[in-house]
């Protein structure tokens, strides 16, 4: 049914598209000149994903903010519109707007504007509550230059080809490289049009937060009400179907602060659901240039307690730059009824290669079920024996697709080849679970207030040290000669 509503939406705007040609140049002149041309526009999840949605876009000039939704027919349907007060944000306005009142499993199409001058259409289904959910995930785009955001938008397209009906998109962190208004615009230049057509789940990371304060939050109109802070980023949940997902802020004190893990826990007791699954940008287990650091690295202690206790099925992340999958784990050890983790590679053009000296350090080759290295000149990667393999079709971007049916989730991950602009599937991992057996533990209010964040800090700061000092400075100090010598042969750090 989801693929039909698309088919038809898709024919809907064709004849649009044809019907206004003769116009829509004038049109367009206009409203740029007026500085009223809304850009950067995002539909993300924010509330019920079956009856709600978060619209976010931009103007050079301050407008009026306004969303039309209309049903398959294309006839403009009620729903409740909750503007906020327009901002201005780095020598732009800020717009924002929630639509509610919508019906599940129906497919719309909308657009936002003032009311005069309106945005293209886009179009979005909501949830149907089914126990069949499908979406896809990339990564660490992170261009700094058009020529780059264009790579990472034809591997969301090649993704979108694999899975047409996806009912949203996690992007695992850092857009942008800088997040500045340059890069935004490029990153609007490359994945604009696909962003109309899509509801996106954001992921923070530190190329979003970090040293770029209020960006994010002010690219996405996310519902925070539950977020600890929303300085460098936002925690925020959703269910879909029979799955529910916690999205964490892995810049939150450089990591992640003990409140952040209380809302987190609180969080995953309070649902029902039959899938747990987690979003973040950091990732805690990797073998790329940044899984030598603490702040990743003490996730595996703070973060994967909570995990465990809270029976979370999939945790999918970013940061690294490489494909990583682990087998599943409690306690950081295997554990066949465990947590899997999924770095889930980069869309992107930068790509790290192995650091093959943070083996048995800071991640047991036991714990791998699948990885590879997407850098050119650079392919190999730990195929259980040695770290020698390679191959030429793992030089890309990486994407990955989510299928949840019932009690079985498969993932699959694919490398669209540079050259031959052609995917090959990397991994395929499938885990099936008996239904009906989470029950809701946690209920009544999980906000933060601002008091409660403010004593957490100097905890969470002890936590951080107190790792560094006792489990990761030893650990890094055994292994300091092997990263000498890889430095001095490989020139990698």
């Amino acid at each position: 049914m989801k693929k039909m509503f698309k088919k038809s939406v898709s024919i809907v705007l064709c004849i649009a598209m044809v019907m206004c040609a003769c116009c829509a140049g004038v049109w367009a002149d206009e409203a740029v000149e007026t500085g009223k041309e809304p850009v950067r526009i995002s539909n993300v999840i924010n509330g019920d994903t079956a009856s709600s949605r978060g619209f976010c876009w931009y103007t050079k000039s301050n407008t009026a903010t306004k969303v039309e939704v209309f049903n398959e027919l294309g006839e403009a349907v009620t729903a409740t519109v909750t503007p906020a007060d327009v901002f201005e944000w780095e020598g732009m306005f800020v717009h924002k707007a929630t639509v509610s009142g919508l019906e599940a499993g129906k497919a719309y199409t909308y657009r936002v504007g003032d009311g005069e001058v309106w945005s293209e259409t886009g179009s979005f289904t909501t949830d149907n509550q089914d126990d069949k959910v499908d979406f896809i995930a990339i990564a660490d785009v992170q261009a700094g230059n058009q020529e780059n955001f264009d790579k990472g938008a034809a591997v969301l397209a090649k993704a979108f080809e694999y899975m047409p009906a996806a009912d949203f998109v996690a992007n695992l962190g850092d857009f942008t490289d800088d997040s500045d208004n340059e890069e935004w615009d490029y990153y609007d230049n490359s994945f604009g049009a696909m962003n109309l057509n899509y509801t996106l789940a954001p992921i923070s990371g530190n190329h979003d937060g970090l040293g770029v304060e209020n960006w994010f939050n002010n690219m996405f109109n996310l519902d925070t009400t539950e977020s600890v802070q929303t300085s460098d980023g936002v925690n925020y949940s959703f269910d879909y179907g029979n799955v529910h997902v916690a999205v964490l802020n892995t810049n939150d004190i450089l990591s992640i602060s003990i409140p952040q893990l209380n809302w987190l826990k609180n969080d995953m007791n309070g649902t029902d659901k039959d899938w747990k699954i987690v979003f973040m940008h950091k990732s805690p287990y990797s073998l790329g240039k940044d899984a030598k650091w603490p702040d990743a690295l003490y996730l595996q202690e703070s973060l994967t307690r909570v995990l465990d206790s809270c029976n979370v099925d999939l945790v999918m992340s970013g940061h690294d730059h490489m494909y990583l999958r682990t087998k599943p784990l409690t306690g950081n050890k295997l554990n066949d009824s465990g947590v899997t983790y999924v770095l889930a590679g980069t869309a992107g053009a930068k790509r790290y290669e192995i650091r093959s000296f943070l083996a048995d350090y800071f991640l047991d080759t036991d714990f791998i079920g699948a990885l590879t290295v997407q850098k050119d000149g650079y392919g190999n990667y730990w195929n259980g024996t040695d770290w020698n393999s390679t191959k030429e079709t793992n030089i890309g971007g990486c994407f990955n697709t989510v299928s949840i049916d019932g009690g079985t989730l498969t993932l699959k991950s694919y490398i669209l080849g540079d050259e031959t602009q052609e995917a090959t599937q990397i991994d395929e991992y499938t885990v099936t679970k008996t239904t009906g057996q989470n029950k809701a533990t946690f209920s009544g209010d999980n906000t933060t207030s601002e008091t409660e964040y403010n004593l957490g800090i100097v905890p969470s700061f002890f936590g951080l040290a107190a790792y560094t000092f006792t489990s990761w400075l030893p650990r890094f100090l055994a292994m300091v000669p092997e990263l000498l010598y890889v430095f001095i042969t490989e020139d990698t750090f």
